[in-house]
């Protein structure tokens, strides 16, 4: 199965790894990142998340060639927190966070998540829930489709788009992502369609909604500070301007001292900062990166530490 991780030198140089660590990908995906970490620990652990089961199932067999020191959890990384209480995890040294569909989800037209192949309206990561992105375009009203469009998709036509899918589904359920992308085209005109090509966001913000994508960074993302030991490292791999703008807002709220407590000489404990940036600006793929994998190019990695 052909799947490259992004960024994965960097990342994992990024997380500084102690062989006695504990580590914990919350978005494990086909294990590339994973691998390259269990490599490096002799004698600590590795706690591995993804709600995706096809991906565990891979994952778990190309971990057992490396060693044994690791457990997959079957579970979006949203709970993180609860499952490593569960496994009486108090204090990790190092979280990575890949929030990129991995290439074989893309490339399986049966997960629905490409615009460019005909299959069900699907999006699931987790296919043991039930809600899908045919659940949102048929069920969601007009002023929560608007919204999802204009929040997740950011796209200026998203009115145009929503009042054509409210009257295609008025006479017809919508059920494939090729019909969709007709949808859409319909609704901003071919010229706008092949010129800016709306439906990427579109299909992005549905894939977002469908598996709580963003409310999960908001949750995750301070929970896993919070269990860091000190000097332990948090890098986390973005792909959209949604999802980094989130992370760069976390990151800035926990390494600097609330605007209350500037410039006065003693901070109580609990208001100095959590963390420092070990990059100001997210690191970028390499050019030879962009070469072997182009879907790597909107890619950018941001690393924090402890203090």
């Amino acid at each position: 199965m052909k799947h490259y991780s992004v960024m994965l030198s960097e990342a994992i140089e990024g997380l500084n790894i102690k062989d006695d660590g504990i580590y914990v990908d919350a978005t494990l995906g086909y294990a590339g990142h994973s691998k390259e970490i269990l490599k490096r620990i002799k004698t600590g652990k590795l706690f591995a998340f993804d709600a995706d089961s096809e991906a565990l199932s891979y994952s778990h067999h190309e971990l057992s060639e490396i060693s044994s020191n690791f457990k997959i959890i079957h579970s979006n990384f949203m709970y993180l927190k609860e499952k490593l209480d569960e496994e009486k995890i108090e204090l990790v040294d190092g979280f990575l966070f890949d929030l990129g569909l991995s290439s074989p989800e893309i490339d399986d037209a049966t997960r629905g998540f490409s615009f460019m192949k005909d299959a069900p309206l699907d999006m699931r990561m987790n296919r043991e829930e039930t809600f899908t992105a045919a659940s949102i375009i048929n069920t969601y009203q007009e002023s929560d489709l608007l919204k999802l469009f204009y929040d997740y998709a950011e796209e200026p036509r998203s009115k145009d788009i929503v009042r054509e899918v409210i009257a295609y589904r008025s006479k017809k359920e919508i059920t494939h992502t090729l019909e969709l992308v007709e949808i859409i085209k319909k609704g901003v005109g071919a010229n706008y369609f092949y010129k800016k090509h709306p439906e990427r966001e579109i299909f992005q913000a549905l894939r977002i909604e469908v598996n709580k994508e963003l409310k999960a960074i908001e949750k995750a993302l301070p929970d896993a500070i919070k269990k860091l030991k000190k000097g332990g490292r948090i890098c986390v791999i973005t792909f959209h301007s949604l999802e980094d703008r989130m992370v760069k807002r976390i990151f800035k709220k926990y390494s600097e001292v609330d605007e209350i407590f500037k410039g006065m000489p003693d901070i109580p404990d609990e208001y100095k900062p959590l963390i420092k940036l070990i990059n100001k600006k997210p690191l970028t793929p390499s050019e030879e990166e962009l070469k072997i994998n182009s879907r790597s190019k909107s890619a950018k990695l941001r690393i924090i530490e402890r203090i």
